[in-house]
């Protein structure tokens, strides 16, 4: 049932470009998709790219992770720390991405480290705001018998509050990576040489749309199998949480 979906639009995909209802040239056909996939994956370029693209959203999305984990937890037990944070960091997260590409390329230069940092950027927030606004909600009951029995300050913290946090953590953490792979997209736009979104802009230069639906559909696996592998990663570690289970 769930691939009802992706088989019916690529039924209507090969049907329209071999009945000639869209041009080649604004819609390759799945046959030609394939044929470049191959081609790609023979001389090596598909396996360099989407290598490229993997290590950045890895890198990015750790160090935002580390970031928000330890600002989500200060702000979330902090009411100081709120007031001073928060409102800037609130105010961060409404800049658009390519907005950073500038300030980055002047600041980093065209290496790794701007694009690492770019998505780190995207990844960050979700994963901030889950894990602070998870943490101002942890049931009072939960605190107050942690200071009784004499547990204060940074322990309160790692022992208790994140814990009791952990399944908002986690959906943030899952949001994060989602985000990730979408300012990769603006990361690889800072004179990358290779990668998913390299990949993407030079099929748009040499106007070859086999080459760029290549590079959507890499975005869109790595994507869903990121998503797919954090999933099963919160279930295994929220399994002890008491959750309404929907079926149809």
């Amino acid at each position: 049932m769930k691939f009802a979906l992706p088989i019916a639009l690529v039924v209507a995909w090969f049907a329209a470009t071999s009945t000639g209802a869209i041009k080649s040239y604004q819609l390759a056909s799945p046959q030609a998709v394939i044929a470049e996939v191959n081609d790609l994956a023979t001389r090596g370029v598909l396996w360099t790219d989407l290598g490229a693209s993997l290590e950045r959203v890895a890198l990015g999305f750790v160090i935002a992770a580390l970031l928000a984990i330890v600002l989500g937890a200060l702000v979330g037990a902090s009411r100081t720390a709120e007031q001073l944070l928060d409102p800037t960091l609130q105010a961060i997260r409404s800049v658009p991405s390519l907005a950073w590409v500038p300030l980055l390329l002047l600041w980093l230069g065209i290496g790794e480290t701007a694009k690492i940092a770019l998505v780190a950027i995207g990844a960050f927030f979700p994963i901030y705001v889950a894990l602070a606004s998870a943490i101002r909600g942890v049931d009072r009951k939960l605190i107050e018998v942690a200071r009784v029995l004499g547990v204060r300050g940074f322990p309160l913290v790692a022992r208790v509050l994140v814990p009791a946090a952990l399944p908002q953590l986690l959906v943030g953490l899952r949001i994060g990576l989602t985000q990730a792979w979408l300012f990769l997209v603006a990361a690889e736009l800072l004179g990358a040489s290779r990668g998913l979104g390299f990949l993407l802009t030079d099929g748009q230069q040499i106007a070859r749309t086999d080459e760029i639906l290549v590079a959507i559909l890499a975005f869109a696996i790595c994507g869903k199998l990121s998503e797919s592998l954090m999933k099963l990663l919160e279930r295994r570690l929220v399994s002890w949480t008491d959750t309404a289970n929907v079926s149809a």
